[in-house]
């Protein structure tokens, strides 16, 4: 069967299911989109390897590379193989320098370890014909068909969010690694652009 290649194109908080992310894969060179809600643990896994963060201690999935590492298993690619009554299916496809060995996992698991290893993620076509979406342009239009309700019922921003612009370039730092310390990520991502902004001005 035919692999199909996704790239993470989005992850928004959803307004849906609350505590819950939609994070969506695209189909590499192709307009299809795979929305899957996954809980705000393994969206913050995968958000803060995205943005390039370092959390004061090892997550999970971190932990998990380093053990591989160590024994010497890389991560090879992972596959979206399966789609039943909602639940997608994935596996991770792992190697020792020996053989190939599929180790079953929950999807925003195996992409959040994906993300980690910089290994490929497939699926296959009978899934995205059945629960991808089409979109038109380049607009990110699929986030509003995961999340029906207003943007205004999303997450409050934490206390003074608006006002990192009026901070000095030291106390934007010092709110950044107390983000961090505090594992505070969307927070932190806010703090961060705010000095990139900075930088590049």
């Amino acid at each position: 069967m035919k692999k199909i290649k996704l790239d993470i194109v989005g992850l928004s908080y959803s307004q849906t299911q609350s505590g819950a992310y939609a994070l969506v894969l695209g189909e590499v060179n192709g307009r299809r989109r795979l929305p899957i809600i996954i809980g705000g643990f393994e969206a913050q896994a995968i958000a803060i390897e995205i943005e390039k963060m370092t959390p004061s201690r090892p997550l999970t999935h971190d932990l998990f590379k380093s053990f591989a590492q160590i024994y010497h298993i890389n991560l090879v690619e992972i596959i979206i193989y399966n789609l039943v009554d909602g639940i997608f299916y994935a596996k991770l496809v792992c190697n020792d320098g020996k053989k190939n060995t599929e180790i079953d996992a929950r999807t925003s698991d195996a992409i959040a370890l994906a993300v980690r290893f910089e290994c490929p993620i497939y699926t296959y076509e009978f899934i995205l014909a059945s629960a991808g979406i089409v979109i038109e342009g380049n607009d990110f239009v699929f986030l509003e068909n995961i999340d029906t309700q207003s943007a205004e019922t999303a997450e409050t921003p934490a206390p003074g969010a608006s006002n990192y612009s009026a901070l000095s370039e030291d106390e934007l730092k010092d709110k950044l690694k107390q983000a961090l310390h505090d594992e505070a990520y969307e927070r932190a991502a806010k703090i961060r652009d705010e000095l990139s902004r900075r930088k590049s001005s």
